[in-house]
C-alpha cells in the first residue's frame, strides 16, 4: 500500500494544485460578482431586483453538476465555444455566486432600518452609509456563512473531473487505473479534501469569534 501512495504522490500533488487554482478562482470571482449583484438585489430599481432575484433563485434550483454540464455542451448551440477548464470554473462561478447574492442579501437585511435612518439625519450619502455604517456591520454576518460557503466550493471543484480536467480526483483515479489499488487511494484523497476544509472551518470559528457581537 505505501507503495502505491509514494508512487502517486507526484500525480496528486499536480491534480491538487489545480483543485486549489479552480476553488481560488471561483470563490473570488463569485465574491466580487455576487457582491455586486447583491447590492443591486437590495438597493437596485425593482428591474434589477428581479433580474437578480430570478437569477438567483433559478441557478440555485439547479444541481451543480447540470448546469456544469449545459456551460459545457449547451453553451456551443448558441456559438459560445468554452475549453472544459473555463466552462467548469463558469459554471461553479455561477452557482456560488447566486449562494453569495442570497449571503449578502441576508446580511444586509438583517440591519436595522433605524441604522440608515440615523446615517441618513446626519448627512451621510448612498455609498458613506454603505461604506461606513451598513457593510461594517453586515461583514460580521456575512462572514461565517461565506467562509462555509467556500469550503462547499473546494469540495464542488471534485465535480470538474468529469469535465476531463485533471484535478485531485481525476488525478486519484488515473493513477488507480495505472495501480489498480483504489481504496488506499480514495482514503488519501478524502483525507486531503477533509484537511483542507477542516482548516477552512477552524478559520471560520475563529473569524466568527473575532468579529461576534457579544464577546465574553
Amino acid at each position: 500500500m505505501y507503495s502505491q501512495i509514494l508512487y502517486a504522490l507526484p500525480f496528486l500533488a499536480q491534480g491538487f494544485a489545480l483543485t486549489l487554482w479552480v476553488s481560488l478562482l471561483v470563490v473570488v470571482l463569485s465574491l466580487i460578482i455576487g457582491v455586486l449583484l447583491g447590492v443591486g438585489l437590495v438597493y437596485g430599481p425593482t428591474p434589477l431586483r428581479w433580474a437578480v432575484r430570478v437569477f438567483s433563485d433559478t441557478i440555485r434550483g439547479i444541481p451543480i453538476l447540470v448546469l456544469m454540464f449545459f456551460v459545457y455542451y449547451g453553451l456551443p448551440a448558441i456559438g459560445l465555444h468554452l475549453q472544459s477548464f473555463w466552462a467548469a470554473v463558469a459554471a461553479l462561478t455561477l452557482f456560488k455566486t447566486a449562494q453569495v447574492v442570497e449571503y449578502l442579501r441576508g446580511a444586509v437585511g438583517s440591519i436595522p432600518n433605524g441604522q440608515s435612518e440615523a446615517a441618513m439625519a446626519i448627512g451621510l450619502t448612498f455609498r458613506q452609509r454603505l461604506a461606513y455604517v451598513i457593510f461594517p456591520q453586515a461583514f460580521r454576518r456575512f462572514l461565517p456563512p461565506w467562509i462555509n460557503g467556500v469550503t462547499d466550493a473546494v469540495k464542488g471543484s471534485a465535480l470538474v473531473s468529469l469535465l476531463g480536467i485533471t484535478d485531485l480526483m481525476q488525478a486519484i483515479n488515473q493513477v488507480i487505473g495505472r495501480t489498480y489499488e483504489a481504496m488506499p487511494l480514495y482514503i488519501l484523497g478524502a483525507l486531503v479534501y477533509f484537511g483542507v476544509n477542516y482548516a477552512l472551518s477552524l478559520a471560520s470559528r475563529r473569524l466568527e469569534r473575532r468579529f461576534s457581537f457579544i464577546r465574553e
